[in-house]
Parts: C-alpha cells; structure tokens; sequence
C-alpha cells in the first residue's frame, strides 16, 4: 500500500464532504489531516487528525503546502492553493469532486482572477450554488477513484 496522505482545507469544507473524507479514511486506512483556524470535531480515529492553526490570511493553505507530498490528495475549493500543491505533484479535489490538474488549473486561476476584477468592480456576481447530491456522488466517486489508484 502506498504512503499517501489526505489533506483537508476544512475551514470551508461542507459537513457533508468530511463525513465523507472520515468513512473513506478509515475504510481505507489512509491518514487524513484536517486545517482549519478554529476547533473541529473529528471522530475517534488513528486515520483522522486536525491541526489548528493560527487566524490569519491563508494560514492553513501555507501549512498544507509545506506538509504536502507528491501523490498525496488535498481537498480544497481555493485555486490558489489547488496550484501550489499541484506545483509540487500533489492532486487537488474540490469539494463538487471537481480534479484539479496541471491541464484545467490556469484556465480555474484565470476565471477566478476574472471573477475578482469584476467583483471588485462592483458587478454583483453571487456566490456558488448550494451543494447538491450530484455534487456529493461526484466528489465520492473521485475520491474513491483516488483512493483505489494509490492503494494498489
């Protein structure tokens, strides 16, 4: 089995998203490690961790990209820090179970930085829709498509 880890950008993971990371961590014996500014509540689980880090602008992001490792996942919904870690041969899965990759990440960094230019020009451009159940299907079917590839 491989020596891979879960990384979990969690101050902005839905509930419903870590269930899923928690069954899928332990069903798979796959060490998965949870950031986020304030407290969380992981189950009992030598699989689940969480490391609280301090407030403060992309803090938990800066201590994923110095933990991560080439092959290891991280689940996030910021681009940014989808780049950084793909940078470094990490694989990155947003929470709709979209994979980020080196092929789709600068055209996700071009329309985000698109979408800020506008905002910040006071275009109202409303937030994401609400999770849905084809977005929690797609996120677990990744997600175990990962989790089958790198436990072979």
């Amino acid at each position: 089995m491989s020596d891979v880890n879960i990384w979990v950008d969690a101050d902005a993971c839905p509930v419903v998203i870590k269930e899923i990371l928690f069954k899928a961590a332990d069903r798979t014996q796959t060490n998965t490690v949870l950031f986020a500014n304030h407290y969380l509540k992981t189950p009992p689980s030598k699989f689940i961790s969480f490391v609280q880090v301090s407030s403060g602008f992309d803090v938990a992001d800066d201590e994923i990209v110095k933990r991560v490792n080439s092959g290891d996942l991280v689940v996030t919904q910021d681009i940014p820090l989808a780049a950084e870690v793909i940078e470094k041969g990490a694989l990155a899965l947003n929470p709709r179970g979209e994979l980020y990759t080196l092929s789709n990440i600068r055209s996700r960094l071009n329309m985000r930085d698109f979408m800020d230019t506008m905002r910040a020009s006071g275009v109202q451009t409303g937030g994401p829709p609400a999770l849905n159940h084809g977005d929690r299907q797609n996120f677990a079917n990744n997600l175990d498509k990962y989790l089958t590839a790198v436990k072979k």
